[in-house]
């Protein structure tokens, strides 16, 4: 984590990513609801789900990995994953409030052009934090759509 990119977003953001943690929270749908009512288009979210125990025959309605899925060399194995860590997001949201090596991953290699997490995460993986607890979805999107309006990104 030495070498994170600092990187300055010039256009509006249009896509956005966002990574969850299902581990603790479950509100997947009404995070996104959220965030199209601060003028987000539904078709630009893509959401990756982490779980800590995955069934083999449970059917998932968003793209879902586990720790299964990260080799012994530390690489993650899912084509889903690397796909999304490869799409240049206009914004990342990395919704999770507890440090998991995968996750941290994900956030660090990622190739979004702004970066929004939570305060109790490392400080170097994301260019703004809110304070809040996962729970708190809608004071999370408010804060971070404030702030992305003051530094222009919307």
């Amino acid at each position: 984590m030495q070498n994170v990119r600092s990187v300055t977003l010039s256009n509006s953001t249009q896509s956005v990513g966002v990574l969850v943690d299902e581990s603790y929270f479950f509100e997947k749908e009404d995070l996104t609801k959220e965030l199209v009512a601060n003028g987000i288009q539904e078709q630009n979210i893509k959401i990756i789900v982490y779980r800590d125990k995955l069934k083999n025959n449970e059917v998932y309605s968003k793209p879902t990995f586990g720790i299964k899925h990260l080799n012994w060399k530390g690489e993650i194995i899912n084509p889903e994953v690397n796909d999304f860590i490869n799409e240049e997001f206009d914004l990342l949201i990395s919704y999770y409030d507890v440090e998991k090596a995968i996750l941290l991953t994900i956030t660090h290699n990622s190739k979004a052009q702004f970066k929004v997490g939570f305060s109790s995460i490392d400080k170097r993986l994301n260019h703004l934090m809110i304070n809040t607890n996962a729970e708190n979805y809608k004071v999370f999107v408010q804060e971070s759509f404030r702030y992305l309006k003051i530094l222009n990104k919307i």
